[in-house]
C-alpha cells in the first residue's frame, strides 16, 4: 500500500514536472518570437527611414552580405550590408558601421549610400556617450545626424570630412567634439569602403549586376 502511494505520488510528480517544462518553453518559444518580431520590425522601420520603401521592391531587411573591414567599418567582426534594388537594379546600400572612438566607447551606427556614391542618410543605432552632450548625434535629440544627407567623398573633399575645429564643416557639440568627430570619421570611411567594393556588394549569383538597359531587355 505504502508502495503504490510512493509510485502514485512520483507519477505525479513526474507529470507536473513535464507539464511545467512543457509551459516554460511555449513561454519562452512565444517569447523569443516575439522579441525577434519586435526586432525585425525597429530594424525595417530603420531601414525605411534611410531609403524610402517606395525607391526598390526587395526586401532590403534580408537581402544582405556580410563583410569585414577593421580599417574602414570599425570592428573585426563580420558586418551586416543591406540592400535596395528595383527590378534587381542597385539602388542603394546600408552599411552598419562602427566608430570605435566615441568618448565612452564605439558608437554603431547605419550608413545609406545610393549606388551613385552619394549618401541617403544616417542613423545611430547605440551608443553610451554622455547624456546632454555627445547624444546629440541621435535624430531624437536634434537633426545634426541629417547633415550627412546628399554628401559624398567629392562634395565635401578629404579636408572637409572633419567637424569644424579641425578644419572641416561638420559642426561640434558644445563640450563634446569627441563624439561628432567619431561620427564623422566613420561615416566617411564607410563612403570609402562603398567606394572600393560597391560593385562587389551588389553581384548576384551570376556575378553580374543588373542594369537599367538588362532590365528592359528582360521585361521588367
Amino acid at each position: 500500500m505504502v508502495l503504490k502511494h510512493m509510485l502514485t505520488t512520483s507519477l505525479l510528480l513526474a507529470l507536473f514536472a513535464v507539464a511545467g517544462t512543457s509551459m516554460v518553453a511555449l513561454t519562452y518559444d512565444s517569447t523569443a518570437a516575439r522579441i525577434a518580431n519586435n526586432d525585425y520590425q525597429a530594424l525595417l522601420k530603420s531601414l525605411h527611414a534611410l531609403v524610402p520603401p517606395e525607391s526598390h521592391d526587395n526586401n532590403i531587411a534580408t537581402d544582405t552580405v556580410t563583410v569585414t573591414s577593421k580599417a574602414l567599418l570599425g570592428s573585426k567582426k563580420p558586418i551586416t550590408v543591406y540592400l535596395a534594388r528595383l527590378k534587381g537594379i542597385p539602388i542603394a546600400a546600408v552599411i552598419t558601421a562602427v566608430a570605435p572612438d566615441g568618448y565612452n566607447g564605439a558608437i554603431k551606427l547605419l550608413v545609406a549610400i545610393r549606388y551613385n556614391g552619394t549618401i541617403s542618410g544616417v542613423r545611430i543605432l547605440n551608443h553610451r556617450e554622455t547624456p546632454g552632450l555627445g547624444d546629440g548625434i541621435e535624430i531624437e535629440r536634434s537633426d545634426w545626424i541629417t547633415g550627412f544627407n546628399n554628401l559624398s567623398l567629392q562634395s565635401p573633399d578629404e579636408l572637409g570630412w572633419r567637424v569644424k575645429k579641425d578644419g572641416g564643416i561638420f559642426d561640434q557639440f558644445t563640450g563634446a567634439t569627441v563624439t561628432p568627430r567619431a561620427v564623422v570619421k566613420s561615416v566617411h570611411h564607410a563612403l570609402l569602403y562603398f567606394e572600393q567594393h560597391r560593385d562587389e556588394l551588389f553581384k548576384t549569383d551570376h556575378g553580374e549586376i543588373p542594369t537599367a538597359t538588362q532590365a528592359t531587355e528582360n521585361g521588367q
